[in-house]
């Protein structure tokens, strides 16, 4: 009886201590509740999260030195004044480019150090340069 006993406690406390390991599903939720593990990534123009490899404007990584190549997703607000690119590099997921009046190139801001610019690249496409060399076409 005593043999009964210890073994089905043992059971149980392994059967509770598996539960605890197991992780949950969309627990990598990042501070605006998107789920990393799902594809998404928060978009400060949309203020929603989005999929990146899922948008329409799409930019493959040029001249790098890397066995594979990366690519970013560019985001433009409703009224083309400002645009969002998605990199992987530096802390931000995501840097906010502004249009200068009427052209139709963006730039980053001054709260970074690197100067970000988006302009039309042929026809539909666009290349965003890094201190004026090309990185994403």
């Amino acid at each position: 009886m005593r043999k009964t006993i210890l073994l089905g406690a043992m059971f149980l406390s392994s059967l509770a201590f598996a539960q605890q390991k197991s992780p949950v599903l969309g627990g990598d939720r990042d501070v605006h509740g998107c789920i990393g593990s799902a594809g998404y990534t928060y978009s400060q123009i949309k203020n929603d999260c989005v999929k990146v490899f899922a948008q329409k404007i799409k930019l493959k990584e040029v001249g790098s030195d890397k066995s594979s190549t990366s690519m970013t997703a560019v985001i433009f607000s409703k009224d083309m004044k400002r645009a969002e690119v998605f990199i992987s590099e530096g802390a931000a997921k995501s840097i906010i480019l502004e249009r200068e009046g009427k052209s139709k190139i963006w730039k980053s801001g001054s709260y970074i150090k690197e100067t970000y610019v988006l302009v039309p690249y042929k026809k539909a496409g666009y290349q965003l340069k890094k201190d004026d060399v090309v990185i994403y076409q």
